[in-house]
């Protein structure tokens, strides 16, 4: 499995990212690409640019997450200094690489391996990840609202084929609390999507819940109106979201400002 991470619109990334992709796409290696798009303040030609660089790029990965730079306006606040976002651009893409690497590398009571994740990333488009951690009362629904409703990526896994989700806690996790998870994600998940789902139990998250979801198999239009317009896109997410009828055993709380 290959990760092709970049910043594109510049020469480096937009350039070298989909050379990189396709000699390994074709000496048969899962390909997965992990890339940020621009601000819209850096400039028609450099948007071009990108947008050229991840068609091309697109072509050449099996799966493709595509990060908008402009969705940080919605979770970065206004002492957040320009180097700051660039760095928290940079560190979207390392927690979508981990997350994706941890799902098949830690071991679980209910494992999540490489063929589950091949299942669903293999030629599956474009897709998102998100992330949620919850220590709080109601910490299953928590954190799978987050990680159901990535802020920064701006979508839902309402439109995907294919859905890997993985729940890790301590030793305190009860059945319940997977279940409420399980319940939070299928609810929103096509009836025809793949899911495939995993949970383990780590020390390191004694009060805690993590929730870690890859949803793939997105159409083609998400990913464009994401790209001309990703604080609309998210919008229109929120708004299709909120339409959703969610069992009643589920509370929605207030989402807030979070990376994923």
């Amino acid at each position: 499995m290959v990760f092709v991470t970049a910043g594109m619109g510049g020469g480096t990334g937009s350039g070298a990212a989909p050379v990189v992709a396709q000699i390994s796409k074709e000496a048969g290696y899962l390909t997965v690409g992990v890339v940020t798009y621009p601000f819209s303040f850096e400039g028609r030609n450099r948007a071009l640019q990108a947008m050229e660089a991840i068609e091309r790029l697109k072509r050449n990965v099996d799966t493709l997450i595509v990060i908008p730079n402009d969705r940080l306006l919605d979770i970065a606040d206004e002492q957040t200094s320009l180097q700051d976002a660039f760095c928290l651009a940079d560190d979207v893409l390392r927690q979508g690489v981990q997350g994706i690497s941890d799902l098949i590398t830690i071991p679980g009571l209910v494992n999540v391996d490489f063929a589950d994740v091949k299942a669903v990333m293999k030629d599956s488009g474009t897709a998102m990840l998100g992330v949620g951690v919850s220590s709080s009362k109601n910490r299953a629904e928590e954190a799978a609202e987050q990680a159901t409703h990535s802020p920064l990526i701006g979508s839902s896994i309402q439109s995907a084929t294919g859905v890997v989700y993985n729940i890790t806690g301590g030793k305190d996790i009860t059945l319940q609390e997977v279940n409420r998870v399980s319940q939070v994600v299928t609810s929103l998940a096509d009836p025809s999507a793949n899911i495939i789902f995993g949970a383990v139990v780590d020390e390191r998250y004694t009060g805690k819940i993590h929730v870690t979801i890859i949803a793939t198999g997105f159409p083609q239009s998400f990913q464009k109106a994401l790209l001309s317009d990703p604080r609309g896109a998210a919008k229109g997410r929120e708004s299709v979201a909120s339409s959703t009828t969610a069992p009643s055993t589920v509370r929605w709380p207030h989402r807030g400002n979070r990376l994923f």
